[in-house]
């Protein structure tokens, strides 16, 4: 038995915290619509209102551009909408602090939230691919280039959720993180051609914006070596290396904000 000034055992990441996350993940509206049913639901009606404009030997190829620039949906929706929902709610609560008072660290609460982060992420890939598979008539992939497109939407999420928690712990508010999260949301779209317009047929200005963005090569480039040939990723990789960067300093500059100043 404890006695009264025996300190609290600090309590690890175990499988009930992962289950609770991923119980917080899945309950959330926004990832159930805009990070399952939306893209599918978008793939349908870009591809059924593209059928009659593309000659029928082009449809596959059509089809399955459609398919990977939707796929960029999925991680911006359960991750950067759904943790950005979610924390900035416990945060405005005060929950971390109750959950630490139980004897949980912020390093076993923050990996239970990347694992179940993980975890969603990957069932709604999962099931994105395979209604889409069912549904739509898609050409397959070379092995190498799904697993080019897979790394990147993993890797967009890494950044996506290091954008959501560092925004959510700079406002601890759901109403502002959450609207500057949907600006950040359909901004994407909008430039990354998620909204049925390419974004070759954007404003100059607009194209230079999205060129910063590694989505925009993903939407545009992926479907030219999606069953083989050579692509020059030098532009991709440095739209992630300033993406990453900028959420990172995301992340620093919050944790400068609430840092403890010992007076």
């Amino acid at each position: 038995m404890r006695g009264r000034g025996d300190p609290m055992k600090t309590k690890s990441c175990n499988k009930k915290l992962i289950i609770y996350e991923i119980r917080n993940a899945i309950g959330n509206p926004f990832i159930a619509f805009f990070g399952i049913v939306f893209p599918v639901m978008m793939l349908m009606i870009i591809t059924f209102s593209l059928r009659k404009q593309v000659p029928s030997s082009m449809i596959r190829e059509t089809n399955t551009g459609v398919f990977i620039t939707m796929s960029l949906i999925i991680p911006m929706a359960v991750i950067l909408l759904g943790h950005s929902a979610n924390y900035s709610q416990e945060l405005e609560k005060e929950i971390p602090v109750r959950m630490q008072l139980f004897g949980f660290s912020q390093n076993s609460i923050m990996l239970a939230k990347i694992i179940a982060q993980t975890i969603t992420l990957t069932a709604g890939l999962i099931f994105y691919s395979v209604f889409s598979y069912i549904l739509v008539d898609l050409q397959s992939p070379k092995f190498s280039s799904a697993l080019c497109l897979i790394g990147c939407l993993y890797l967009l999420g890494i950044f996506f959720f290091l954008f959501a928690h560092g925004l959510s712990n700079i406002f601890k508010k759901f109403g502002p993180t959450y609207t500057i999260s949907m600006f950040v949301y359909f901004g994407s779209m909008i430039l990354c051609g998620m909204m049925g317009i390419q974004t070759e047929q954007l404003p100059k200005a607009l194209r230079r914006v999205a060129s910063f963005l590694p989505m925009s090569y993903i939407s545009s480039d992926f479907i030219e070596f999606w069953q083989g040939g050579s692509y020059n990723f030098g532009p991709m990789i440095q739209a992630f290396l300033f993406f990453g960067a900028l959420c990172g300093l995301l992340v620093i500059y919050s944790n400068y904000k609430n840092r403890r100043v010992i007076k």
